[in-house]
C-alpha cells in the first residue's frame, strides 16, 4: 500500500542527516508483517531476491526494454555510478554508522549496502539518471506487531534525470510496483521463508 510521503518524513531514521538534498519519491507499506525483530529477514530477501523472473509478462518486458534503453543511453557505466559521477553517501556517515553493520549485498543486486539497524537499513545506488536511497524499516503496525516499510529517495541527474523520472513513473506505479508487493507478500508468507524471496526491489 503506497503511504503518505509523511511516513517516512515524520520518523527519526538515520538516513535523514545523510539524504537531506535527496527528495522522497515512494513510500509504501510492505505485506510483511512480524515481530519485534524481523528486519535483517526482509533486508535478506531483498538482497536475495530474483525479481522480476517470477513477475508477469509485461513487467519482464518492461524490465527487459530498461535494460535495452540503458545499453543505448550508457545509463548504466560505471563512470556513471558511485564514486565515480557521485561520490558515496559513506562520505557522510557519521563513525558511529561507519562502525554499524552494513548488512547483507549480492553481485546481483544493483545497489551497495550502507548499513544496517536494528529497525532501518539503506543501500544506494547511481546512474546516468539519478543518485537513489533504498529505505527499509521496521515499524510498529498500531497492533501490537510490526511490519516493512519501504522508502525510496531520490536525487536526479539534471533535466535528463528528471524526465527519466517522470517518464517511468506511471509504468512503476500501474504495473510494477503492484507486481513487487504480491512478490514480497508470496516471499514472506512461504514457509520456512528466511533467506531468499522471489522480489527485488526495481531500479531507476
Amino acid at each position: 500500500m503506497k503511504l503518505p510521503k509523511s511516513a517516512h518524513t515524520s520518523r527519526p531514521w538515520r538516513i535523514h542527516e545523510l539524504a537531506h538534498d535527496f527528495t522522497v519519491e515512494d513510500v509504501w507499506a510492505l505485506p510483511a508483517p512480524g515481530g519485534p525483530d524481523e528486519l535483517p529477514r526482509l533486508v535478506s530477501q531483498t538482497v536475495g531476491g530474483d525479481f522480476p523472473e517470477g513477475a508477469p509478462l509485461i513487467v519482464r518486458f518492461l524490465w527487459a526494454a530498461r535494460w535495452k534503453i540503458g545499453a543505448v543511453l550508457r545509463l548504466d557505466r560505471p563512470k556513471s555510478g558511485i564514486g565515480a559521477r557521485v561520490p558515496s553517501l559513506k562520505e557522510r556517515m557519521p563513525d558511529d554508522l561507519r562502525a554499524a553493520p552494513k548488512g547483507p549485498e549480492s553481485a546481483d543486486f544493483p545497489f551497495t549496502s550502507l548499513y544496517l539497524l536494528k529497525d532501518e537499513w539503506a543501500a544506494e545506488l547511481a546512474n546516468r539518471t539519478v543518485h537513489t536511497v533504498m529505505h527499509l524499516s521496521w515499524v510498529p503496525d498500531g497492533s501490537g506487531g510490526y511490519r516493512g516499510q519501504m522508502a525510496v529517495l531520490v536525487k536526479p541527474n539534471g533535466w535528463f534525470g528528471a524526465a527519466y523520472m517522470a517518464a517511468i513513473k506511471p509504468f512503476r506505479y500501474l504495473i510494477v510496483y503492484p507486481a513487487l508487493m504480491r512478490a514480497i507478500e508470496r516471499g514472506w508468507r512461504k514457509p520456512g521463508a528466511g533467506g531468499r524471496s522471489p522480489a527485488r526491489t526495481p531500479r531507476p
